[in-house]
Parts: structure tokens; C-alpha cells; sequence
């Protein structure tokens, strides 16, 4: 065996050394040897302006709303019961269909009714026969107080037991007490059916009613005969028109709400009792308001403030005699194409009426100022921003300003 010579050895080494491991050296003596440089980038990104959208305080027509939910409730609905008893022997209505008040919807058997009608009938004929013998008799004096007092009782008795017959037989005719719509039939041709058993329920669907529960704090701000608008979710959100019919006179203390009851009358009848609904009311308006997006508004122990973006301070110039370094010329050079920049200023705001998306601004800023909606988290008072897709000309104008 021969002896390892240095250089055997080196050459060794460098087949077992791992690449990355060599990488790893290279980068930390570039670290090492470019150490300034290094350190003013992290202070250029430091100190690099933070990205933000902005939008422009405008003039614009407000409307106060109240939203709510509520489901739609039919205003009659009644339920159709048997008032005597009797097998069905026609069915003359069905599901769906419009009925007037006092419509036959169905027919029972009437023989055992008709047949007490005449039994009863023929009773009064007879009491009738009586009395008027013992009228005669009594304005003859023949007949005695007592006996056509008792006739004229009798005959009284009688003519109530023909009526209450009658009515019997009328209760085999099954009649609506409302007019509407068939919403349910619970009765088959044939059945025995017992007194005050539910046969049809009918629903009157013109108007419909929906009642919300609104926070007291809205009692005054709403009124009967102020018109609302319902969105039905089940009907791609297609609107319909109604008032508030009335309001309730107390507040629910457990709740802290009072009842206000909206109606809709739809001759169309799209609308359901059942329907799931969003409910507006829109109680005041302003033609001429400041308004800004609602994402603009920040809430901060108890205060609305915006942060307004103002020109940021123009810095001053490199003298010419200095001449400038390698990297401080590109930078300068970077600086001129960059957008010009901004600082954002906290502004409290009194805030108005909120609709949609926008918000009134009733105090804290001007017409035209641009506030900060996308990136306003990040922000603070005094803080370099960059506004993206500023329009060129106001950009240019902005600059011009802080010249």
C-alpha cells in the first residue's frame, strides 16, 4: 500500500463537500462584503409607502331605511267545519281554486234532517190548528185564559222546532264563511264526517300581511301609511310595493321592540302566505348629501373618523454642486417616474344616514376630499401611502398642489 499524499487528501475532500453546503459559504461572504448596501434596502423597504384605494367624497341623494325580516301572513284565514253529521255525497271544490263567501263547497246527506224538518212541520200545523180554535173561543168567552195562554205556548215551542229543523238541513250544505283560495281540503268523497271536524281551510291571500319587530329606539321614525318595499328570496329577490297598515301601541319589554304590521296587496297573487321576506321602509330622505362609502368609516372608542389623503411634503432637492453616487442617482431617477405621494390623515367624522353602500358624512370633511376604503387597517395618522389607479390628472393636480 502507498502512502496518501497531500494532495490525494485535498482532492477528497472536495468529492465529499456537498454543494449546497458551498453555495451556503458563497452567499454568506457576499453577505459579508455587501453589508452596507444590504442594510439601506431594508431601510428603503421600511420606509416604503403602503398601497391603498381611495374614493372621493360626492353629493349624492340619501334615503334613511329601516330593514327587517318577516314572513307573510294571509289577513283571513278561515277553517271550514262540519256543524252537524253526515256521510259527504259531493265534493263540489278543490285545492287552489277561488271561492266567494257563502259558495256550497260540499254536500252531506240531508234525509235524516229533512225527514225531522217534516216531522216537526207537521206538529206546527197541528199547534197552529189549536190555537186558532182557542183564539176563537176565547173572544167568545168560551174558551179560559188559562187554555189559550197554553196554545198560544205551544204553538211559540213549535215554530222554534221547525226553525231549529231547518237549520239542520241547511248545515248539510257546507258553505264558505270567507271568500279566498282553497288551501287545504282534509275531507273525502263518502266520509262520515262529525260536527265541528275540519273539513276545508281557506286562505284570502289580498292583502297579506308581515309583521316586524323593530327596536324601540325606531318608534318615532316610523308611521302608519309609510310605504315599504319586500323582497322575496324565493322569487329572485323581485320586489313589491306596500304600507305600513299599523303600528303597535306598546313596547315589548322583554324584547325591547314594538310590532308594526306592513300589507301588500298583490292582484297578481305571486306573493304566498309563508313567503320568507326582507322588508324596507324608507322613512326620510336628503337630496343633497355628503356621502362616502361605509368601507371608509372606521369605529375607534366611540368615534367615526376617516383617514383622508393629503399631498405628502415635497423633499428637498440634491444640490448640483453634490455629485450624486451610482445608487443614489437611480434612486433619484426611480423617485421621478414613481406616483406621486401621499400621506393619510385621521379626520373624526359625524356620521348621517347610512344606505346601501354609502354613508352620510354630516361634519369632518369637505366635497371632493378623497378618503381611504382598501387599506385603511394598515394605516395611521401620518402614514406614507401610495393610492393605486390614481387618474393622471389628478395626480398631476395634486402635485402641482404641493409645489
Amino acid at each position: 500500500m502507498f502512502p496518501i499524499s497531500a494532495s490525494d487528501s485535498l482532492l477528497a475532500v472536495l468529492r465529499h463537500t456537498r454543494i449546497p453546503a458551498l453555495f451556503a459559504a458563497i452567499a454568506m461572504v457576499a453577505a459579508c462584503s455587501g453589508g452596507a448596501g444590504a442594510g439601506k434596502d431594508a431601510a428603503a423597504l421600511t420606509h416604503a409607502s403602503i398601497p391603498v384605494e381611495v374614493a372621493a367624497a360626492t353629493h349624492q341623494s340619501v334615503t334613511a331605511n329601516y330593514s327587517g325580516t318577516a314572513t307573510l301572513e294571509a289577513v283571513g284565514d278561515a277553517q271550514v267545519v262540519a256543524k252537524t253529521t253526515g256521510i259527504v255525497l259531493k265534493i263540489l271544490i278543490e285545492e287552489g281554486m277561488h271561492v266567494r263567501q257563502g259558495q256550497v263547497l260540499a254536500l252531506l246527506d240531508d234525509d235524516a234532517a229533512r225527514n225531522k224538518l217534516a216531522q216537526a212541520t207537521g206538529t206546527l200545523r197541528k199547534a197552529q190548528a189549536a190555537f186558532d180554535k182557542a183564539e176563537k173561543g176565547f173572544a167568545l168567552r168560551i174558551t179560559p185564559r188559562t187554555q189559550y195562554d197554553s196554545d198560544k205556548y205551544d204553538l211559540e215551542t213549535q215554530r222554534a222546532v221547525v226553525a231549529g229543523a231547518q237549520l239542520e238541513v241547511s248545515y248539510t250544505r257546507i258553505v264558505a264563511p270567507i271568500s279566498g283560495v282553497i288551501a287545504k281540503r282534509s275531507v273525502k268523497l263518502g266520509n262520515l264526517v262529525q260536527a265541528n271536524q275540519t273539513l276545508f281551510e281557506i286562505v284570502d291571500m289580498n292583502p297579506l300581511q308581515a309583521v316586524l319587530n323593530v327596536p324601540e329606539r325606531d318608534l318615532g321614525t316610523l308611521k302608519p301609511g309609510q310605504p315599504v318595499q319586500l323582497r322575496v328570496d324565493a322569487l329572485s329577490g323581485k320586489s313589491f310595493e306596500g304600507t305600513i297598515a299599523r303600528i303597535a301601541p306598546v313596547v315589548d319589554a322583554a324584547s325591547g321592540t314594538f310590532r308594526a304590521t306592513c300589507e301588500f296587496r298583490d292582484a297578481t297573487q305571486i306573493l304566498k302566505p309563508g313567503m320568507f321576506g326582507r322588508i324596507e321602509v324608507a322613512y326620510d330622505q336628503r337630496h343633497d348629501a355628503l356621502v362616502v362609502p361605509r368601507a371608509a368609516i372606521v369605529e375607534e372608542d366611540g368615534e367615526s373618523s376617516v383617514f383622508v389623503i393629503e399631498p405628502a411634503p415635497v423633499k428637498p432637492a440634491t444640490p448640483s454642486a453634490v455629485k450624486a453616487k451610482p445608487g443614489e442617482a437611480a434612486a433619484a431617477e426611480r423617485a421621478k417616474s414613481a406616483p406621486p405621494a401621499f400621506i393619510a390623515k385621521r379626520r373624526i367624522v359625524k356620521t348621517g344616514y347610512a344606505d346601501g353602500d354609502r354613508i352620510e358624512i354630516r361634519d369632518g370633511i369637505q366635497d371632493g376630499e378623497r378618503v381611504i376604503t382598501i387599506g385603511r387597517n394598515a394605516v395611521r395618522d401620518g402614514t406614507e401611502v401610495q393610492v393605486l389607479d390614481t387618474p393622471p390628472v389628478a395626480a398631476t393636480a395634486a402635485t402641482e398642489k404641493a409645489k
